[in-house]
């Protein structure tokens, strides 16, 4: 079972016991069986998208923190993220430059205080409740099963920005990251993980990366500006980390460029165009 397996099961285990949910109660109240939900909450397989989803809803929670989480998981788990891709005629390597000016805003969050914190501790302010973080932070931990089931909060699931409104902001906080096409999926040559994402109702595409290390450097760009963040401390390499949004409409193309910390490696960027055909999700 991979890191990412692992830390999607230890955020289902969680939910579950928080919302009180028997097995038997899961496979009453969801399309999958009580057999299967055992297999995927002590993870010896990876559960669908679907199955994740259901949870979720059935224990009133937001689903995109854990469809975040099983996303990274099925990368691994399928193997799509496993192999270098071959590199597309629109990818190439660029020497690392000997000097480089003061890095581009960063499009990054704040509050990287946890595990899983970078991803979702500014994100699920503004989609409203959501799942406590200590339910990421302490994989684990004991849980109790009578815990009882908090109030579902109200929540706004649509995009807070359009195309150039969007340019150097944050996906998640502004909630284009629901659903969003993978423009390209590239494995660098220190082992990282670089996708390029786009969002149709927000016109607007970023990047992210996984299995970085302290010190790399992700940017994204399009017609406009370059939007770049940097791998600060433990907690991004043990999730990812992810740019600012660059405009960009059906036919641009968008850049991702990985920057490695160590000076032995060099810079690699990848591009794909929006409206090509996408990633299989």
């Amino acid at each position: 079972m991979t890191a990412e397996h692992t830390r999607l099961t230890a955020a289902l285990r969680e939910l579950r016991a928080r919302a009180g949910l028997s097995l038997a109660a899961l496979a009453e109240r969801t399309a999958y069986s009580k057999s299967s939900w055992e297999r995927y909450l002590n993870g010896r397989i990876l559960p669908p998208r679907q199955a994740v989803r259901e949870l979720c809803r059935i224990a009133d929670e937001p689903e995109e923190p854990l469809v975040a989480l099983w996303e990274i998981a099925e990368s691994t788990w399928s193997g799509r993220a496993a192999v270098r891709a071959s590199t597309p005629a629109s990818a190439v390597e660029e020497p690392r430059p000997p000097s480089a000016g003061p890095p581009p805003r960063s499009g990054r969050p704040h509050g990287r205080r946890g595990r899983l914190m970078v991803v979702l501790a500014a994100a699920y302010t503004v989609i409203g409740g959501g799942i406590a973080l200590a339910l990421f932070l302490l994989p684990g931990r004991g849980t109790a099963d009578d815990e009882p089931l908090s109030d579902p909060v109200p929540h706004s699931t649509g995009p807070q920005c359009r195309g150039a409104a969007c340019e150097g902001l944050d996906p998640i906080r502004l909630i284009c990251g629901i659903n969003p096409d993978t423009l390209t999926t590239y494995r660098t040559a220190t082992g990282a993980h670089v996708e390029l994402r786009h969002s149709r109702k927000c016109g607007a595409s970023w990047a992210r990366a996984w299995g970085t290390a302290i010190g790399d450097r992700l940017e994204v760009a399009a017609d406009g500006p370059a939007h770049e963040v940097r791998v600060a401390n433990r907690d991004d390499t043990e999730t990812y980390v992810y740019t600012g949004m660059a405009a960009a409409r059906s036919g641009t193309t968008v850049r991702a460029c990985f920057r490695p910390a160590s000076p032995d490696e060099e810079r690699e960027c990848v591009e794909a165009r929006v409206g090509a055909p996408t990633s299989p999700q």
